[in-house]
């Protein structure tokens, strides 16, 4: 099996001979906005901002999702270790954004380098990190044994893995065994995950449970709500939330049925990536209905079908105004996104059947009949009317799974159990030396 062959010396050689592909692809993103042209550099391992001095904790994080998992334990860091500081790295441009306005003082944020060994020893010889985390299953080679080389011990936290992840590591035993013994312990999700890890090679496992189940209720703007609330008044509305290609047609879809009964319908769609906010126009428009664009901030009129929130970091917003939410990345194989977020502001949940991101919480919310399971645009249109058409039937949902979400939690602590003894205590310095990015 070609599989086997792949060791740590062979992947890291052939991502030297991959530099100048590498370098074409990146281009390629930065062109077309998904690299950060004015700190494109950062990517290459170089740095804009000093190490400050004292401990200093890093955290990687892949994107969006896991980039918010560690806001609560970075916060709870600042109370138990308040000398050190946190580094966090992503490689997206959206999840940097909304780190830059999320992380709190002191903390710093960095775009990854590309797992080359020239970038991934720049980056370390500057940051010097004195722990290293890694949030869920994005395992860089390169970066993961280049930083055990360096005695950094590390934690994978929030550990997950698919069954589909699982079978693609287990071809290459030869760089996945040495990419978990390289981690001080695995804190995984669930029982399942913490098998996967085992059966690919990992010896000292946890199962902590999910960090995002500890995440605080995304906040908003009261006046802005009570804006909203006022223009659109008593008109019956639902949204679509982090929705990916092919949810948005189903969203429409049920829209255009669920119009003739209700014509004043409004529908709100959130996409995962607002930069596709062009393409789902596209599709509304060839359907006929009249669309508003929040980043334009386009008015919601009578005749405004659909209400487009293609911004970033509103969710909690739109949340809070509509009590029937599906939730997205579920009708396609993605493995859905995190309801709790919903549910914690009082919302009656619709999801497809791919939540395999978050089995468990599915399995508890749909025992709690929380969670309206859909497989298609017309069972999502029956969801949403049944909803609408019936208040009390929506506010007991809602309320169902608002229980579900007070009644989970605690891997924010295990985590911490296991990660404080790593970062020493010591005397808070006078002053931060640095800004956050």
């Amino acid at each position: 099996m070609i599989g086997r062959l792949v060791t740590p010396g062979l992947y890291r050689a052939a991502s030297r001979l991959a530099g100048p592909a590498i370098g074409l692809y990146l281009a390629h993103r930065r062109a077309h906005g998904k690299e950060d042209p004015v700190r494109y550099r950062e990517r290459l391992g170089h740095h804009q901002l000093p190490r400050p001095e004292g401990a200093l904790i890093w955290a990687h994080a892949a994107s969006v999702g896991e980039s918010l998992t560690l806001l609560p334990l970075i916060a709870a860091l600042g109370t138990a270790r308040p000398a050190a500081r946190v580094l966090v790295t992503s490689g997206t441009v959206t999840s940097a954004t909304l780190l830059a306005e999320r992380l709190p003082a002191g903390a710093i944020h960095q775009y990854v380098p590309i797992d080359r060994p020239g970038p991934v020893r720049r980056f370390l010889a500057h940051w010097r990190p004195d722990v290293a985390l890694w949030v869920e299953s994005e395992l860089w080679p390169n970066l993961v044994l280049e930083t055990a080389a360096r005695g950094v011990p590390m934690l994978l936290l929030n550990g997950r893995m698919s069954d589909r992840s699982a079978a693609r590591w287990a071809r290459y035993p030869e760089l996945i065994h040495p990419l978990l013994a390289a981690f001080r312990a695995v804190l995984a999700q669930t029982e399942a995950d913490a098998a996967h890890y085992r059966t690919l090679g990992a010896t000292k496992i946890v199962v902590t449970g999910n960090l995002k189940y500890d995440a605080l209720p995304l906040t908003y703007d009261e006046a802005t709500l009570q804006a909203l609330g006022s223009t659109l008044g008593e008109r019956p509305l639902w949204l679509a939330a982090s929705t990916h290609e092919g949810e948005e047609a189903a969203a429409l879809d049920a829209h255009s049925t669920l119009a003739t009964r209700w014509p004043d319908l409004l529908t709100l769609i959130a996409p995962r990536h607002p930069g596709r906010a062009d393409e789902i126009l596209r599709l509304a428009t060839h359907r006929g209905v009249a669309v508003a664009r929040r980043s334009r901030g386009e008015p919601i009129k009578s005749s405004t079908g659909i209400y487009l929130v293609d911004t970033l970091g509103e969710l909690g917003l739109f949340y809070a105004l509509a009590r029937v939410v599906f939730v997205g990345g579920s009708l396609v194989p993605i493995g859905g996104h995190n309801a709790l977020e919903p549910a914690r502001l009082g919302c009656a949940l619709i999801a497809g059947p791919n939540m395999a991101n978050f089995a468990e919480l599915q399995s508890t919310l749909r025992a709690a009949n929380a969670l309206i399971t859909v497989r298609d645009a017309t069972e999502l249109a029956a969801a949403v009317g049944a909803l609408l058409a019936d208040p009390m039937h929506l506010a007991t949902q809602a309320a169902s799974a608002r229980r579900v979400a007070a009644t989970l939690g605690g891997a924010l602590a295990r985590t911490l159990d296991h990660l404080l003894p790593l970062v020493p205590a010591s005397p808070v310095p006078p002053a931060l030396s640095h800004a956050r990015a």
